[in-house]
């Protein structure tokens, strides 16, 4: 860990977190002795998959092809984040991959997001876009997710050439990407904090509860004071606005359809009990 001063300190966490359910991850803010952590202060969220707290935006990568952009992934990341009230940033990857009008046509769908969050597009063959993150980092903390293979780790690279962080070529026999970030770690770029993290190919859901989950969606969320029923899941109420807007194009159809699949993948889940 380091220290206001950025002075780093090899410390042990007391064996007093093994009775109190929780141990100290990637973010958080500690007060220590000479070797040990004693205590962790408040945290104002964290997330568990891959464990890290105190978290300002979290800018998630997913790429053009290799593997193929996935909005199922983008919208169980953006639930994700939204539950956590950690603010979002969409990237697109391997821009250099899509030809024209294959990325016109992603770009095209990609725009309704852009509605409600920043989206930059990149390439680390072209450079394309990565001017515009210089910006996104002083004074925050964020962290890099995504998809597996989606080209995190190689955009940081381009970012700042003195990482030199381990990057893999996409399986072909698979269509995904080998995990190459095996632990979160901190790095210092354009003064703040950014955390690589390990990328995933499935996000799962035990700590959201189903009813929670409409106001994550912030496009459904800001029209759902319309709605005939208060507290309208947007499923199977009538005169629900949600679906109203879907019929007439002006939500996606296919972010309705993977809200109802986790709407329904949630409401199914069993318990995951934590030692």
């Amino acid at each position: 860990m380091r220290d206001e001063n950025n002075n780093s300190h090899v410390l042990k966490a007391r064996g007093k977190f093994r009775h109190t359910n929780e141990s100290p991850v990637v973010g958080d803010r500690v007060i220590y002795d000479e070797k040990f952590i004693t205590d962790i202060l408040e945290r104002k969220n964290i997330l568990n998959r891959p464990p890290i707290a105190n978290i300002d935006q979290t800018i998630i990568i997913n790429s053009c092809a290799e593997p193929d952009f996935s909005f199922n992934l983008l919208d169980r990341f953006l639930l994700l984040i939204e539950h956590e009230s950690i603010k979002p940033i969409i990237v697109v990857t391997k821009t250099d991959l899509m030809g024209e009008e294959r990325l016109k046509d992603l770009k095209n769908k990609i725009s309704y997001y852009e509605k409600y969050y920043r989206v930059i597009y990149t390439s680390t063959v072209t450079l394309e876009g990565t001017e515009e993150f210089k910006e996104l980092f002083k004074d925050k903390i964020s962290i890099f997710a995504g998809q597996t293979g989606a080209g995190k780790s190689s955009l940081l690279n381009v970012l700042d050439t003195n990482l030199n962080l381990k990057t893999n070529e996409i399986s072909k026999a698979l269509g995904r990407g080998k995990h190459t970030t095996r632990h979160s770690e901190m790095y210092e770029l354009f003064g703040g904090l950014v955390a690589d993290t390990p990328g995933f190919s499935k996000l799962d859901f035990f700590d959201i509860k189903v009813e929670n989950v409409p106001d994550c969606y912030i496009d459904f969320f800001e029209l759902s004071s319309q709605c005939k029923f208060r507290g309208c899941k947007h499923i199977d109420e009538p005169k629900c606005k949600i679906k109203e807007e879907v019929e007439l194009g002006n939500i996606l159809i296919n972010r309705y359809t993977n809200y109802k699949t986790i709407m329904e993948e949630i409401k199914n889940q069993k318990p995951m009990y934590r030692k």
